[in-house]
This record gives structure tokens, sequence and C-alpha cells, in this order.
């Protein structure tokens, strides 16, 4: 079965690190954010406007759709900028724009740009759907729907034939991985009424993953919440019911993390791929499921649940302040060339060191997130089965590295 017959996975983009790490593992699509305008404003280095023709170009290059996220409450002296941006977006070719604001759904409209309906507008019937469709060809539902509910929608779509503005039947995106928020579909005002810093214009300063003591007011009485972080959930995890996922008819299955590092992008979007891949092939198995999970829990997690697709009516709470990952790494030094004949790359070691046998992970704008086991090593022309703080090493790579991308040692955490 070909990719264009099967879900497209949509994989996040905080930096060009990631991005590259999203196209390298099988993304279909990415999305990303541009300076301030978008909800991952404070939490990732962030795009600007000169960068949208090399996002492009590199997923073009891949035959993959680009997303611009244009998701934030927009105020009167923001719509310049928003106009600016949508223009220079058109003009660049990327594939579409996701948004919440009626302000910026004009304006991309006004372009004939293709706009996706955000998880903020809070989706969760049908005669919505119908609504948007005038608008947009790409839906977002709401986060606290059952899988029940989306393929009652999808169903709906289907029978009415719903159609965008592209003519096609509106397509429906759901969330399948990454981190939850305790309010609705991402509505918090928490961190603004804490620290004037508002979620809902992308600069949450997430109140809601610390531990409190619960205070009756009347009494005295204290309450400390036992290894329970109650507003803070754990991770989305659909890859166990990916199968029921996929049935309840959904075009667009959405990770979650343009905020976390490019091996997590690396990691959570090659092990969907090779689950939906499984899935269509009829491979998806409860076994393969198990080394999957074990992958997805090596890199950052809260722990993971099942959000509210199968039902359940409450969430469930970290137990932990910061990840669950099985792994971490460390910073190991640099990379200083790359010999391409012999496939050797050059590492300036500037902290912990590194020896044969070693797994480790190479990060860079170009290079996206690599992860490899040391074979051999030299420093010098002097094979060694350690280098140390100093050392200038070489080992043999299956990619090229760049000047100045960061050597990592992944280690158990």
């Amino acid at each position: 079965m070909t990719r264009a017959n099967k879900i497209e996975l949509m994989a996040p983009a905080g930096n060009f690190e990631s991005l590259q790490a999203a196209l390298d593992n099988g993304a279909d699509s990415i999305y990303f954010g541009v300076e301030q305008l978008n909800m991952r404003a404070r939490s990732t280095v962030n795009f600007t406007m000169d960068d949208l023709p090399e996002i492009a170009s590199r997923c073009e290059a891949k035959n993959v759709r680009s997303y611009l996220t244009l998701n934030t409450i927009i105020y009167d002296h923001d719509l310049s900028v928003v106009k600016i941006l949508l223009n220079k977006a058109k003009e660049a070719n990327i594939t579409a724009v996701i948004a919440s604001d009626q302000a910026v759904i004009a304006m991309a409209r006004n372009i004939s740009m293709e706009v996706h309906i955000s998880t903020q507008l809070n989706i969760t019937n049908i005669e919505t759907i119908k609504f948007y469709s005038l608008f947009a060809d790409t839906m977002v539902l709401s986060r606290e729907l059952s899988l029940r509910q989306v393929k009652k929608i999808t169903g709906q779509i289907e029978k009415e034939q719903i159609k965008g503005p592209n003519g096609n039947l509106i397509e429906i995106e759901i969330f399948g991985h990454g981190a939850l928020c305790m309010a609705v579909s991402g509505k918090c005002y928490l961190s603004l009424h804490s620290h004037n810093s508002s979620a809902n214009r992308g600069a949450c300063k997430q109140n809601c993953r610390k531990k409190y003591t619960v205070i009756d007011q009347e009494t005295g009485f204290e309450i400390e919440l036992d290894n329970e972080y109650m507003m803070s959930p754990k991770d989305l995890c659909t890859l166990d019911f990916l199968d029921q996922v996929i049935d309840s008819g959904i075009q667009v299955l959405k990770i979650e993390g343009r905020g976390r590092a490019p091996e997590y992008v690396a990691t959570v979007i090659k092990t969907y791929r090779e689950a939906i891949d499984c899935y269509y092939d009829k491979l998806f198995t409860k076994e393969k499921v198990e080394v999957w999970m074990e992958a997805l829990s090596t890199v950052y997690n809260r722990g993971f649940w099942s959000g509210y697709y199968l039902g359940q009516e409450l969430g469930e709470w970290s137990d932990i302040p910061g990840s669950a990952a099985t792994q971490k790494k460390v910073y190991v030094g640099k990379g200083t060339h790359y010999f391409p004949k012999a496939e050797v790359g050059q590492f300036k070691i500037e902290a912990y060191d590194i020896k044969v046998g070693d797994k480790i992970l190479v990060t860079g704008p170009s290079t996206g997130a690599q992860e490899m086991v040391i074979e051999e090593m030299f420093v010098g022309d002097v094979w060694v089965d350690k280098a140390t703080k100093g050392d200038d090493c070489t080992f043999k790579l299956p990619f090229r590295i760049r000047m100045s991308d960061k050597l990592y040692k992944i280690v158990e955490a």
C-alpha cells in the first residue's frame, strides 16, 4: 500500500534539528511556528520569516507537507504582522496554515492559502464541522473526545459528503502522542494569572507541572497531594491501540512536541511510522507494540495514558516533576570535520569521555538527530578504546556531519 493511502503522520518541528529529524524518520507532514505568533512561542527557539523558503524547500524535497502554526489569540496590533507572515508563507509555498482566530482564517482564504482549524477552536460536533467547511479543508478535533465520538463525526462527513474549499471531503486530525494540558483543548489562564504570561499567546509558564498543597481556608487543614502532580497529565500515547485510532476514520495523526529535543522527534516519528506501516501491512501485533512502547519510553515523557479516546472520565496524573525517560543524553563534544570518501567524522571531545561500544547521538540543523554505536575509534592515527577531554577523535559514520554538530553519549537514566 502506498503512503498516499495511509493516514498522515504529522511531526512537530521546533527548530531545524527537529525538522530534519522528522524528515529523516518518515513524517508525512510537519508543523512549525514562526517567532511569537504560535502556541509554543516561549518554549522553542522558533523559526523566523526568513526561514520559510528553507523549510518549504526541505519539505518539498521529501514530498512532505508543511503547516505554519498561527493559532494564538490575535490582537489588533498583530494583524499587520499576521498579514505579512501569511503572504510570505504563501510566497514560500508553505502548504497550509493552522489557525483558530477568524481574522487569520479570513486573511488566509483571501490569498487562497489552505486553512486547517486548530484544536483551540474545540470542535466537538458535525454542525461545527459544516460551518468551518466553508473556510477550511482539515480540522483538528477537541482533545477531549472519545474515539467513538470521533468515528461518528468522520462517518457523518462521509455520509453527508461535507467538503472543504479544495473540493475534497473534510479531513479530520487528532492528537496521537505527546504532552497534554489539563485545560480544555489547551485554553488555560493559570500562567496569565500568576505571571502575566498568557498560555494563549504561546507564553505558558507551566504552573500545572508543579506539586501543590491544598489548604482548607476555614479550618487550616492541609493536604499534600501525595505522589501526584494533580494538574499535570501524563503524556498521551495511542500506539498500543493505534488500530482503533485508524479505524475511527481520521486522516491525520498529530504528534505533539515542538518544545522537545530532536532525538524525541526522531524516536517518536520513527516508532509511529513503523506502527502505521505495520497496521496497513497487517503486521500490527501485541509483541511489536511492546517493542515500540519500550522505544517511546527512552525519550522524554511524563508516563503514558490513552487520553479520553477510550472513554475514561478523568485524567491520569503524573507522579514525577519531569521526565520518566529510561535514557538521557550527556554532552561530549562537537563536530570539527567530515571525510566524505572515507565516511569518517571528526569530533573535539569537550566534556565526558566516550568509548568503543557507546551509543551516541549527533544533532545539528542539517544533520537532524542521528544515533549509532561506535564500533572503532581513532585519536590521531592510533586505534583507541576511549577518547577523553581535549582529544580529537575520529570514527566511521553512516551519515554526514557538519561543523559544530553536537555529539552526545546516550546513557541509562
